[in-house]
């Protein structure tokens, strides 16, 4: 009998035990832990191989052919192993691209074939097989040096990235396992290397694969992540509170110097200081209400028919004005061959191409903004490349990375005087992945920033035709015997909406909730239009609005004047019967809209 097969025997019930566990255990599951798990496996089949060939004389009597064919997968459980190992060892040395992968399995098959296919020679003793030689078996011993090989050049390389106790059991491996690899070659009767991988299996599963361990690891990550999503969410407050005060203040201190004032111009310069805080804290506002949208998934991309160089040129010109006094010049350059008209959704278009230039106007000091918007046309695709180029304070390479992250803000010490909540970034690098587009970021610290974003849009076959200009002017509606009805619960907002009614020349009444709305047209007052808050207590305007049209005489259109402005509002209330829709901060030419529909 062949006294080192109790080796095998010993690690096949101890591996046994431990796959038993393993297996039984609530697991992480990763790269590492497939790889593992297939070790175990392998292990278990290699061990039991070892076992059956060495009784397979009184097992299968008279059948020797069984012994070739367990000797055959005794050598594939050696390749298996090894090579599931090397890959183990990739995986955990960051080499984990497909490639990688795909280039083992081709490896692996190939010699898998040679294994069966190559001759193999059974040495036996009183009809016990002892072990097997040939081509085969040499073969064999190349590939496992070859991968011991490998597995030592990737630790030396990997040193610094490779935990200590991941490195341990695989030095151990490679020790140990060299040495069974040469030992068995010299004396091939001594059975011990499947004991020796079923060692580094077994120190495996102690020191880097145990379940409880792993699960461990994972909730020291969670735990972590979360630290680091509340250090954010408190970054951000304290970023909001900086943001949305700033604006605020202004707004709070020019109203009080105004209240103070005599002098007319003076008084002007300050309600136009109020107005650019007031547009400031909106676009805070709407970064927030955006960035909210699309993580839950509810923001849509609208695609329409629009003219792109329109749409451009109102970009520059908007860009332009926030130059203000700088010493900056801004330099823009639309494309004559972009096409008429294109289909997509030219809002975030627009927005996108906004937020870049705000981001370039903001952090340039002095020299220049350069806005290009260049397209290359195939079939009926445009592709639109619009580029952004300044000559501000620029970012660090360390920070590229980081650029399209919710609330990050780089250098927050030199930056400090600079307005900016971290969204913009972030909204435009997810607006461009919506559109199926693409967005590259290059700087050079303390020389400037280029941005260009790339997207498709389908090219309309709809023509710009020329109109004669005419010089005859719009007529402008007479509201004279017109009269307005607004609801709301809030007294401000009631004499913001009577200011702008009556700068308009627009009668109208106010009421400050559904009950007296209901009252003013059951008691018989006439209006020939309602504008209608909607968040009331007690009854909601759409609550109040369902009440009016139960009146079988009720006719007046009714427009909902909400706060309410988040994506898909507007759709929200024609479903429910409203006319129309204005959100607040009631702007004058939307309220003149409205009104030229309603009371012309």
């Amino acid at each position: 009998m062949n006294y080192s097969i109790v080796f095998s025997l010993s690690s096949f019930f101890y591996i046994s035990l431990i796959a038993t566990i393993y297996f039984t255990k609530r697991r992480v599951r990763n790269s590492e832990n497939k790889i593992y798990s297939l070790l175990i496996i392998s292990n278990l089949i290699g061990l039991l191989s070892e076992v059956l060939t060495a009784y397979s004389n009184k097992l299968f009597p008279g059948m020797p052919f069984i012994q070739t064919i367990l000797l055959r997968i005794i050598n594939i459980y050696f390749l298996t192993w090894i090579m599931l190992f090397t890959y183990y060892v990739c995986i955990i040395s960051g080499r984990t691209s497909k490639k990688v992968r795909n280039k083992m399995l081709i490896i692996y098959f190939v010699f898998f074939l040679a294994l069966l296919i190559l001759p193999l020679k059974v040495k036996t003793s009183n009809g016990m097989a002892l072990y097997s030689y040939g081509l085969c078996v040499k073969t064999l011993y190349g590939i496992t040096f070859a991968c011991i090989m490998n597995i030592m050049l990737m630790l030396l390389t990997n040193m610094k990235t490779i935990k200590k106790k991941k490195f341990v059991p695989i030095l151990i491996y490679f020790i140990f396992g060299s040495f069974a690899a040469l030992l068995q070659m010299y004396i091939p009767s001594l059975i011990i290397t499947s004991s020796i991988e079923s060692f580094v299996t077994m120190l495996m599963y102690h020191t880097i694969e145990n379940p409880d361990i792993h699960i461990l690891e994972e909730l020291n990550l969670e735990r972590d992540r979360a630290d680091k999503a509340n250090n954010a969410k408190t970054d951000f407050l304290s970023s909001m509170s900086h943001e949305i005060r700033t604006p605020l203040n202004a707004i709070n201190g020019f109203s009080q110097l105004i209240l103070e004032e005599n002098n007319i111009d003076t008084i002007k310069d300050e309600a136009r200081d109020i107005m650019a805080a007031s547009q400031n804290l909106l676009e805070i506002v709407n970064g927030i209400l955006d960035i909210s949208k699309i993580e839950a998934d509810k923001l849509e991309i609208v695609n329409v028919e629009y003219d792109p160089k329109k749409v451009f040129n109102d970009v520059a010109m908007l860009a332009k004005s926030r130059l203000g006094n700088k010493p900056v010049q801004f330099y823009s350059s639309i494309a004559d061959d972009l096409p008429d008209y294109l289909n997509g959704d030219y809002t975030r278009i627009k927005q996108v191409a906004l937020n870049l230039l705000t981001n370039a106007v903001k952090y340039t000091k002095k020299g220049q903004v350069i806005f290009s918007v260049r397209s290359v046309k195939r079939d009926n695709v445009c592709r639109l490349i619009i580029e952004v180029k300044d000559t501000g304070i620029g970012i660090k390479k360390e920070n590229i990375n980081k650029l399209f992250n919710k609330f990050e803000r780089f250098d927050k010490e030199e930056n400090i005087t600079i307005e900016g909540t971290g969204l913009g970034l972030a909204i435009t690098k997810k607006l461009v992945d919506l559109m199926h587009g693409r967005i590259i970021a290059d700087s050079i610290y303390g020389q400037g920033s280029i941005f260009i974003v790339v997207i498709d849009q389908l090219i309309s076959d709809r023509k710009k035709e020329k109109v004669k200009e005419e010089t005859t002017e719009v007529k402008k509606v007479n509201y004279d015997i017109q009269k307005v009805l607004v609801v709301d619960d809030n007294k401000v907002n009631l004499k913001v909406a009577s200011k702008l009614l009556d700068s308009l020349g627009v009668k109208c009444d106010l009421v400050d909730s559904g009950e007296e709305c209901i009252n003013k047209i059951n008691e018989g007052y006439l209006y020939n239009l309602i504008l209608m808050d909607d968040m009331m207590p007690k009854l909601s305007g759409t609550e109040t609005f369902k009440i009016l049209k139960q009146n079988p005489d009720f006719n007046i259109p009714v427009v909902a004047l909400t706060a309410n402005a988040i994506e898909g509002m507007r759709e929200h209330y024609i479903k429910e019967g409203f006319n129309d829709y204005i959100s607040k901060p009631i702007d004058k030419k939307e309220l003149e809209r409205v009104l030229n529909i309603y009371l012309s």
